[in-house]
């Protein structure tokens, strides 16, 4: 993330502490996918594009360098990190402009998630689960 972007980030949307999990803060900048769900069956539609249309733009496209990158890494057998990876996967999966919402998408999360345990961004970091008491 750069200037540009952390300067927007912090002007359209203040507060992290307002947004109770990383899903909501992604919610509304626009970059979940709308759901059209019933009680036995989950269907998950287009991203909603609510929120703020220059924050999330700066999103995808700081998403869409990081898959150009990724790409040109891999093709010179570079080292990828496992961000490079999944997105490198996720669009010969589901083509290149999804998977660049879905790693703007991650991004937002993240942001929000470093934000919120007042932390420095990791990207080594691997969530755990918390153990359930029985």
């Amino acid at each position: 993330m750069g200037l540009l972007t952390a300067t927007a980030l912090s002007a359209s949307v203040g507060e992290f502490e307002r947004f109770p999990s990383a899903r909501h803060f992604a919610s509304c900048l626009g970059l979940t996918p709308r759901e059209h769900s019933s009680g036995t069956r989950r269907g998950l539609g287009r991203v909603t594009k609510r929120g703020d249309v220059y924050l999330r733009t700066l999103l995808i496209h700081g998403a869409r360098a990081v898959l150009r990158s990724a790409k040109v890494a891999h093709g010179k057998s570079r080292p990828l990190d496992r961000t490079q990876t999944w997105a490198l996967a996720l669009a010969a999966r589901i083509g290149h402009n999804k998977a660049a919402v879905a790693l703007a998408n991650k991004t937002a999360r993240r942001l929000w998630a470093a934000e919120h345990h007042r932390t420095s961004f990791d990207p080594d970091h691997v969530s755990a689960m918390p153990a359930t008491a029985h």
